[in-house]
């Protein structure tokens, strides 16, 4: 089963239309950087807690990790599961690239500029 990989630019439009975005990176990585917008699910996690990815087929899950390989994986089991997920391609590597918003823990909003902010 091929997964469908979606660019920032389509993620950020999925989320506004309702889309949810699960970060399967693990607790450390979310700790030093993540989207606003995201819900923390490790990978590591995932069997145990998969039933918390919304089961919405009109807006899959937007799935992200580090670079894309991991959610690549999270995206084809979910979907074999039943449950609509695509893969953020390039993760949150590809995130911060293109400017989207970004929350670091940690450092107050001040040092983190217009591009994170708590929530």
């Amino acid at each position: 089963m091929a997964v469908h990989e979606v660019d920032v630019a389509e993620a950020l439009r999925r989320l506004d239309e309702g889309a949810a975005l699960i970060d399967v990176r693990e607790q450390s990585e979310w700790d030093d950087v993540h989207a606003p917008q995201a819900t923390l699910l490790p990978m590591s996690e995932l069997q145990s807690r998969w039933g918390e990815v919304p089961t919405d087929d009109d807006h899959p899950a937007v799935v992200v990790c580090h670079s894309g390989y991991r959610s690549a994986q999270v995206a084809a089991a979910l979907e074999r599961a039943g449950v609509a997920a695509v893969s953020l391609a390039g993760g949150m590597v590809a995130w911060e690239q293109s400017g989207a918003p970004v929350v670091r823990p940690g450092r107050d909003a001040a040092a983190d500029g217009e591009r994170g902010h708590e929530h």
